[in-house]
């Protein structure tokens, strides 16, 4: 099991480093630029393609990649997606976004794209490398690869620039993925004999019926629902988050150095808080009470917004934030996870984390235009403030379906 989960662990690492690079860091190094917010914003749907996984899925589970196909299926598709980020990571590190924007976004589009295809592979193999009581742990070690990716593509990457350049970073950062390829080698893969092969055309329908069948079309509406409104709230502002602490008057060097170090000290420590309460207080409780934390936690940076600048201050805030996106981490990666048939591991997955992620990072592509509108009408501080109160209160839609589907089927 030892080896299982540190194979998890880089490959969750692997996993967060392409996604951070893309969705959040590559917005700081715009703003840098002095790049306008609403551009910035727009840079949120590149990452679309981690919402449109399903649509490729079925590609991870019929075929293999030749020459790669000997170490096993999962890993010939994690393997290549890994080779063609560390080579577009380091054509995007080469590239001026000042002068050329459009093949800046091409790039930053492909690496997305991989990594998307990248991530069903990954949840394929994890989910079919242990049985559902084992899944905590791997589910746990994932989450602390990925948030060790947080902080190498955050707070590294932001004190690297600050003292080097953009291009260094990026291609340092290339690779770091090498990690991945480490990680692969730990563990062989376990073959799915339950695994159903589909064809594009039913990629979509047949998991979801799947789905309904086993638990019903009414609760399945719920789930669902859950899925699609429960990170509503931190998808929309991840994008946007390091612009604000620069337009707050933070530097690289204070938002790397202390600002992401305590972000990812938190988080790590709520991932073992997430998983402490799925086993005290089961897995709906557990969503009922992560969803709470994020809306709370998210409600401090509205108070950060009209407040005197403050690196203690927003070190706690960011503290707390950070330790209840661990929590909610966890328990919605083990959430997913107890819903998926072996039957339809990688697409079924895909699918959820598709309805998961899709409707937040279409509203965080606005979050820029938004920012910029709230700011005409109540001034720039104070419209960051209405921002963060607006986010906080996407939360409440998921609170409500899980109150109602614990109460129904749950009770």
């Amino acid at each position: 099991m030892k080896t299982k989960i540190l194979s998890i662990c880089l490959l969750g690492f692997t996993s967060g480093l392409p996604y951070m690079l893309v969705f959040v860091t590559l917005g700081t190094w715009l703003a840098v630029l002095d790049i306008d917010i609403a551009t910035i914003g727009f840079f949120a749907w590149i990452v679309l393609t981690y919402s449109l996984k399903f649509l490729w899925a079925p590609l991870v589970d019929n075929f293999s990649i030749p020459v790669l196909r000997r170490y096993g299926s999962r890993k010939s598709w994690i393997a290549l997606m890994q080779i063609l980020i560390i080579v577009f990571l380091f054509v995007l590190s080469i590239t001026d976004p000042l002068t050329n924007i459009g093949l800046f976004a091409f790039f930053a589009f492909l690496i997305a794209f991989f990594g998307s295809i990248q991530d069903i592979a990954i949840d394929a193999f994890r989910i079919e490398l242990a049985e559902i009581e084992e899944q905590g742990n791997l589910a746990a070690s994932y989450q602390f690869g990925y948030r060790m990716a947080i902080l190498v593509a955050s707070s590294g990457a932001l004190i690297l620039a600050s003292r080097t350049s953009w291009t260094f970073v990026y291609q340092l950062m290339s690779l770091f993925m090498f990690l991945g390829l480490l990680g692969l080698s730990f563990v062989s893969e376990n073959i799915n004999t339950s695994l159903i092969q589909l064809t594009l055309n039913d990629s979509f329908w047949r998991p979801l019926r799947d789905f309904a069948s086993r638990f019903g079309l009414y609760a399945s509406a719920l789930l669902l629902g859950i899925i699609s409104t429960y990170r509503l709230t931190d998808i929309m502002t991840g994008q946007i988050i390091n612009p604000f602490y620069i337009e707050m008057g933070f530097s690289l060097n204070e938002i790397g150095f202390v600002v992401k170090t305590v972000a990812l000290a938190a988080s790590i420590f709520g991932f073992f808080i997430g998983g402490r309460l799925i086993k005290l207080l089961g897995v709906n409780k557990s969503l009922i009470l992560g969803a709470f934390l994020v809306m709370v936690t998210n409600l401090f940076f509205a108070y950060i917004a009209i407040s005197d600048k403050s690196l203690s201050l927003l070190s706690i805030v960011v503290a707390l934030d950070s330790m209840a996106a661990g929590i909610v981490g966890t328990v919605n990666i083990t959430f997913l996870t107890s819903l998926v048939s072996r039957e339809y591991t990688a697409v079924q997955y895909a699918l959820f984390t598709s309805f998961m992620m899709l409707p937040g990072k279409i509203l965080a592509g606005f979050s820029g235009v938004l920012i910029v509108h709230l700011g005409l009408i109540f001034g720039d501080y104070y419209g960051w403030m209405i921002f963060f109160i607006i986010t906080s209160c996407l939360t409440l839609p998921s609170i409500i379906l899980i109150f109602f589907y614990k109460n129904k089927y749950d009770s």
